[in-house]
């Protein structure tokens, strides 16, 4: 007999641990959404103060949806908290992590609260002027930057380039030359820390394709140019540079990480060796860049820490290595783009096909999983089948009080991978046309969208106040196909 016959009470047997049983659709816990979400006197689920069905009614579904009061909070608390830490030793800049999701609207929200942009090719480099941010308060990042890429930013006159490789750092100083400019310098280093994260988005081991090592260089005999790791032959290359200004050293250690201690391993290396780079040239570099990365709660399982405890433990230990060392505290900048979109939005699709399947359990007996089939899928949120992530979703165009089954929430593409929600409680009562939400949807859904299977990408709305303002517009059928020649003919 399945255990979702009558109220679910117990853990369904093929429900991962951290699961709850619930017997209420408006049960999610609040973390999960949006700070302005809540259920209208209908059961229906609002945010920003505007009705999901009303969202999906005007703007069709797949529909993302970003409280900008929710956005603008997380921002203005990254901001306020790691500059209350490092003072009075020095001054912050936060860089809000344009790759997690980036409109000129967002840029917009960044600059009114005191961010700078980080950027990782031309295109978001365009977004972020377009949008408004002052040049000097956007940074460039990327493994393979082009050369029109290094032009338009040397051009722009933005505040850094984060330098990725030897080869890019020699690519930077003869393009500066060219255009008789002096280009601002930050050099990515891989200091060997070991997130705790899927090995796809952890970005600070050797054996990837970030940065420069920390570790000596065992690929080639070494010789007086081979001498030292890759990061201090940067730092020579860099510094005897006529047309670069190394500002300082930067790091990423990687993504959805919720320990502290990769951090804090990291700052401390590369704070030994800005002592090292004193001693070795005489200049003490003024800018410390320590990535971003900070895990937020796509379940009920994920307990995220707070912007003040993350400040306050990093700056805890950025001043104690500067005092062995005999340094002064540099400016130190952040770079959090999930930490702040990824809260923010939430995805809402409508509900299609739905089946029962059994499947054996790993005592022995059967028990059902249900499907539910929603009208999206892998095209906007590919971060399922890249990273095996784990969402919620609740059902949000009404309340529903009884009885709830496991489910697994699925796209319509053709793949069996293509699953949006791996294990979620939903009513039982979950009928076709009903409007699902899933939270946690800010950062790197539409960033990673596709047409795949040629499904037009869904639009972006923002909402506030009880206004919703179109971000990015629902893309056409037409436009999408419009590439193909025979279909243009």
């Amino acid at each position: 007999m399945s255990q979702q016959e009558g109220p679910m009470t117990t853990p369904h047997p093929l429900a991962p641990d951290w699961l709850t049983p619930i017997t209420d659709s408006a049960g999610l816990e609040h973390k999960l959404l949006p700070t302005d979400a809540h259920r209208t006197g209908e059961g229906v689920l609002s945010i920003g103060g505007v009705d999901v069905e009303r969202l999906a009614a005007e703007h069709g579904t797949p529909l993302y949806v970003i409280s900008e009061a929710d956005f603008r909070a997380r921002a203005r608390a990254f901001r306020e908290a790691f500059c209350q830490a490092f003072a009075p030793e020095t001054e912050v800049d936060v860089f809000y992590a344009g790759k997690s999701f980036l409109s000129t609207q967002v840029v917009g929200w960044v600059v009114d609260e005191g961010l700078c942009v980080d950027t990782a090719s031309g295109g978001e480099l365009a977004l972020a002027l377009a949008g408004g941010a002052d040049p000097a308060r956007v940074g460039l990042h990327g493994n393979n930057k082009s050369d029109a890429e290094i032009r338009r930013a040397l051009q722009a006159g933005i505040g850094r380039i984060i330098a990725d490789s030897l080869d890019e750092v020699q690519r930077i100083e003869q393009l500066a030359g060219e255009l008789g400019v002096t280009a601002p310098v930050m050099l990515r280093l891989t200091p060997g820390v070991h997130a705790s994260t899927h090995e796809y988005i952890a970005t600070a081991h050797e054996d990837q394709k970030f940065g420069l090592s920390l570790a000596a260089d065992v690929t080639a005999e070494t010789t007086a140019e081979t001498a030292g790791s890759p990061a201090e032959r940067a730092v020579a290359l860099a510094l005897d540079s006529a047309h670069i200004e190394l500002r300082g050293l930067h790091c990423h250690i990687g993504s959805q990480i919720f320990e502290p201690t990769g951090f804090e391993v990291a700052a401390t290396k590369l704070i030994a060796l800005l002592a090292k780079i004193r001693r070795d040239y005489g200049v003490e570099l003024a800018e410390l860049d320590l990535g971003g990365g900070h895990g937020i709660a796509y379940t009920e399982a994920d307990e995220p820490r707070s912007p003040q405890e993350i400040a306050e433990a990093l700056a805890s230990t950025v001043k104690a290595a500067c005092a062995q060392h005999g340094l002064s505290v540099p400016r130190i900048s952040i770079e959090p783009g999930r930490a702040i979109v990824g809260p923010a939005g939430v995805t809402l699709y409508r509900v299609g096909v739905q089946k029962d399947v059994g499947v054996d359990t790993p005592d022995g007996d059967t028990a059902v999983r249900r499907y539910v089939a929603v009208d999206g899928g892998m095209s906007d949120n590919a971060r399922g089948v890249l990273y095996d992530a784990d969402y919620s979703a609740v059902l949000a165009g009404r309340r529903v009080i009884g009885e709830h089954v496991l489910s697994r929430v699925v796209g319509k593409h053709c793949e069996s991978g293509d699953i949006v929600v791996r294990d979620v409680y939903l009513p039982a009562a979950t009928a076709r046309g009903d409007l699902l939400a899933v939270p946690a949807t800010g950062a790197y859904c539409h960033s990673l969208s596709s047409n795949y299977n040629w499904l037009p990408r869904p639009a972006v709305v923002s909402v506030s106040d009880g206004v919703a303002h179109t971000m990015i517009r629902r893309e056409t059928e037409d436009e999408m196909l419009s590439r193909d020649t025979g279909w243009a003919r």
